[in-house]
Formats: structure tokens, sequence, C-alpha cells
């Protein structure tokens, strides 16, 4: 059955369902808002990726994405030095960004050791986080990785990279979500949350 639309929209479509979060069904009705909205939306939108694909780096110190090297979170004078997030990726950089928990340094890894994956310690971002947890200024080293057996394998490997530094090693908490229910947990997350709890 040929396609009801001509072969530059079928592309738009195609392009946006290899989204994340876009199936075929999402990117057609994204597509189809996008030409019924195209003085507001869709030339504003096409700009915007056009500026991008020309502007954006990744920064040269921590690894994050931005217009700038170094990146605006590397250049900003009011962030501790004294504290370096370590991240699998530029998502959970964005993400503790959005918390607004620390005003800290972070360090992008590029991923995580996967030996299924092939992901190697040299495929990963460690000689420049070693470099910059060497700086005498840097005394704690967060390790923001995910609770996965890639993520907590990576971390175990990090805390052996840096452990002839005079750093403090830190890991982030993991346990019961904010608004949790107990019922609802694995009994991994119930487990992790009973040996880490704190007092009250």
């Amino acid at each position: 059955m040929p396609s009801p639309v001509g072969p530059e929209i079928e592309r738009l479509i195609q392009l946006l369902a290899r989204l994340p979060g876009l199936g075929p069904r999402s990117a057609r009705r994204a597509a189809l808002h996008l030409i019924k909205k195209r003085e507001q939306l869709l030339a504003p939108l096409a700009e915007a990726v056009r500026v991008a694909a020309e502007r954006v780096v990744v920064c040269s110190s921590c690894g994050n994405v931005d217009t700038i090297d170094p990146c605006a979170v590397c250049s900003d004078a009011r962030r501790d030095p004294s504290v370096l997030i370590v991240v699998e990726d530029v998502s959970d950089l964005w993400a503790l960004e959005r918390a607004a928990v620390m005003n800290a340094r972070y360090h992008v890894l590029g991923g995580v050791l996967s030996a299924l994956d092939g992901v190697r310690p040299e495929d990963l971002n460690l000689d420049r986080l070693v470099a910059r947890a060497s700086a005498p200024e840097v005394k704690e080293v967060i390790l923001a990785l995910n609770a996965t057996v890639d993520g907590q394998t990576t971390a175990h490997y990090i805390t052996d990279l840096l452990s002839h530094l005079p750093v403090k090693i830190t890991r982030l908490a993991h346990g019961v979500p904010v608004g949790g229910e107990l019922d609802y947990l694995d009994e991994g997350t119930l487990s992790a949350a009973i040996r880490q709890r704190t007092a009250f």
C-alpha cells in the first residue's frame, strides 16, 4: 500500500520514530502536529536543530555537551571544586542538575563497564577522571552510577583506580525512594534500604 504522504514527510516520521519514547504512531502524530504548526513550531524547531548540529561540542574537561568548551558547568566559578560527581551519561548529569541538590563539578564517563556489550576501561573517560581527581582541591569523588550490575562493577573499578589518591570516595544511597511504598518494592531495593538505614 503506498504511503499517504510524500517522501519528505515520510522521512520526517522515520527520523522522529528513532527518538527515545517515540514509536511509529507517536512519530506520525508528532510530525502531523509539527506540520499543522509550521510557522509556530516546525520552522523554529528546524532552525534550533540546525544551530545545535553546528555548535554542540563535548566538553574537554568533564564530557558534558554544550555549545562552549569548557561547558557552562565547568566554567561556573560558583561550583564547589572540592566535590566531583561521576556519572555514566550526560542525561544523569542533567537529572542531578534538575534536582539542584549539590553545586559541584561533574565527570561524565560515557558509559559503564560491560562484558556483555564489550565496554572496557579504555572505552570510558577514565584517564581524565584520574587526572581531575588528582587535583589538590578535590576532596571527595561521588560515584553517582546506576544500581545495576554494570554500574556497580564500574563503581568498584573506579574505587580501585582512585585508591592511591587522598580523596574520599562515596556513592549514592540505595533504597526506598521518596513516596515509595514497601509493598511495591523488590527484594533487592528493600535489602539495600535495610543495610543502609540511617538514624531518625
